[in-house]
């Protein structure tokens, strides 16, 4: 009898997704928002990418043997709710809240997955609906996909879950094990967001654009010390500052903020705009800078044994998409090897309770090797969607896919790339990406001006041949998934400047040619044609919008920008300039 379990994940309310294990393998997983084309699909459920992962597999709901969730009831008992409510006294009707109805979030998701399953055909009566707490998930998520044999360090930092903010925890034999947990309001991930929002971006999105800011600015300038503490083993964010609920938040037109007026008092009005400008820049630097300083310091208390022991760490939760952080990780002398989830937000937490229940039924689960999981399509099916299109493409079915992209590539000119089946997480990964020349000088502005419309100083990214990784990144630690930075040599920062960060670092993907062929050959042809098998990457997307999932949304986009060149699959559209 085969396993089938099915993940969903949206319990708070945003970044809902769907995954499904047969077995042990993951056959499908897909984020909501590329199909409801709403960026986070705030307030959705799980419906259309789990109707997705069913149909891809050809699994009706009667097959599906479990359905894991990535939230579940935290007992009286414990010390989670009575920390929430200790903290925050400030505010005693949520303090109240926490220890008279600490599960009221459980059961309304709850009852809103029954109500989207029932919607995808699944009799509540016969399937076996089993939650996973929030922090576990993101654990298994890592550890269980990280193919690590070995005994492993297992960490753990986002927002928070049903009230945990952090795990400390190890992995051995297939079984987590919790070392220690932190609770809100004392949450990195929550400081960071609230720190995001009084920058100026959206918490839960613009947290990388803060870490993409910090290079530009000055960490010494600014001492963020008062924000956190980590003393005698317990991390304490300074809730007169940050972190904030009820009357304690700052408010500007009818909007509450998760940092406090006495921040604004310190640091000055929130900033506003796209201008990446003093002292903005140097505030995103301090953030930056103390994030990465009490993570460190997190770590060494509570992994540092296990770590000088094995020398492995599998990391989760949103806090490990810092790939600044995670760069100074691998450079720690203790660690060997360091494994982030692909999908390490909230849309991974779907693959995290059905791997979680999966190996806990005595089915281990496969190696994460690659996330091309979400849907593919035909050459018909692109064709078919350029006849119904309004904007009447021009298209032409190429030979030699690789070849005649690379020359254009060569040519100076961005190309929308589309092949394969969709990335699941948010990195464009060679399925739905735009492409550049990284030797092609000011084609990152060109992209980011025309086509993109984002901000000027957010950097782009490489990726790269294995056969070049090594040489460009002067190190052969395994990066499939743009998950850290890396210092660029020298040399290369002078053939591929387009691709190399403020601070001399690129967020790097180093590809083999068995995870996605196509892409790989395009980067030989490039190599061929420019000395360099490297190509500038970035999301098939606009500013604001989710990745690109069908062709039609990919048309769209293309005729919604300054873009010449599309290619899906084997059919190439060209737009005349203007």
């Amino acid at each position: 009898m085969a396993l089938t379990i099915l993940g969903l994940s949206g319990a708070l309310t945003h970044d809902p997704s769907a995954a499904l294990y047969v077995d042990g393998k993951l056959v499908a997983a897909a984020e909501e928002e590329r199909f409801v084309r709403d960026k986070h699909a705030k307030g959705r459920m799980p419906y259309e990418s789990a109707k997705f992962c069913l149909d891809f597999a050809g699994v009706k709901p009667a097959d599906v043997d479990v359905v894991a969730i990535p939230f579940a009831p935290i007992s009286l008992m414990g010390p989670a709710r009575w920390h929430y409510a200790k903290r925050y006294w400030y505010a005693p009707d949520r303090a109240l809240d926490a220890i008279l109805n600490g599960n009221r979030r459980y059961r309304r998701y709850r009852r809103r997955i029954e109500w989207c399953l029932q919607q995808l055909g699944f009799d509540l009566a016969k399937v076996e609906l089993v939650p996973v707490e929030h922090h576990l998930t993101h654990a298994s998520s890592a550890y269980h996909c990280s193919g690590f044999a070995e005994k492993t360090a297992i960490l753990g930092i986002d927002g928070k879950g049903e009230y945990a903010t952090t795990f400390f925890g190890w992995g051995e034999n297939g079984q987590i094990h919790k070392i220690k947990e932190f609770y809100d309001p004392d949450s990195l991930g929550g400081l960071y967001g609230a720190l995001t929002e009084y920058l100026g971006f959206e918490m839960l999105d613009g947290e990388y654009k803060v870490m993409g800011m910090a290079p530009y600015g000055d960490a010494a300038k600014y001492d963020f010390s008062r924000l956190a503490t980590f003393e005698n083993g317990e991390l304490i964010i300074n809730t007169d500052y940050a972190n904030v609920i009820g009357f304690r938040r700052y408010k500007e037109n009818g909007k509450g903020y998760y940092f406090s007026p006495k921040l604004v008092e310190w640091l000055g009005p929130m900033r506003h705009g796209d201008i990446a400008d003093d002292p903005y820049i140097h505030y995103a630097a301090s953030m930056q800078k103390l994030f990465e300083d009490l993570a460190l310091q997190m770590m060494d208390h509570y992994l540092g044994d296990i770590l000088r022991e094995t020398g492995r760490l599998a990391f989760a939760g949103g806090g490990a998409l810092n790939v600044k952080l995670n760069q100074k990780i691998i450079a720690r002398p203790e660690v060997r090897e360091l494994f982030v989830q692909p999908a390490s937000g909230d849309s991974g937490t779907a693959v995290g309770a059905a791997s979680y229940v999966s190996v806990a039924r005595g089915v281990p689960v496969e190696k994460m090797e690659h996330v091309y999981l979400g849907p593919a399509y035909t050459n018909e099916e692109v064709i078919a969607a350029c006849a119904r299109h309004p904007s009447q493409p021009q298209w032409t079915r190429i030979d030699k896919v690789p070849e005649r992209i690379a020359q254009i590539l060569a040519d100076g000119h961005p190309v929308a790339w589309f092949q394969g089946r969709m990335e699941f997480g948010p990195r464009a990964l060679g399925g739905r990406s735009i492409l550049g020349c990284p030797s092609a000088q000011g084609v990152a502005d060109r992209i980011n001006e025309q086509i993109k419309f984002r901000e000027r100083w957010r950097p782009f990214c490489p990726s790269m041949l294995d056969t070049v990784g090594p040489r460009m990144l002067a190190t052969d630690h395994p990066a499939p998934f743009m998950t850290f930075t890396f210092e660029v040599a020298e040399e290369w920062r002078r053939r591929v400047p387009e691709v190399v960060h403020e601070d001399g670092t690129a967020r790097a993907q180093v590809l083999e040619r068995a995870h996605n062929p196509r892409y790989y050959d395009l980067m030989v042809e490039l190599e061929r044609l420019t000395g360099n098998g490297v190509v500038l990457n970035t999301s098939l997307n606009r500013r604001g919008e989710p990745m690109i999932c069908s062709p039609t949304d990919a048309l769209n986009m293309f005729f919604g920008s300054d873009l010449q060149y599309l290619v899906m699959e084997d059919i190439l559209v060209v737009k005349e300039p203007a």
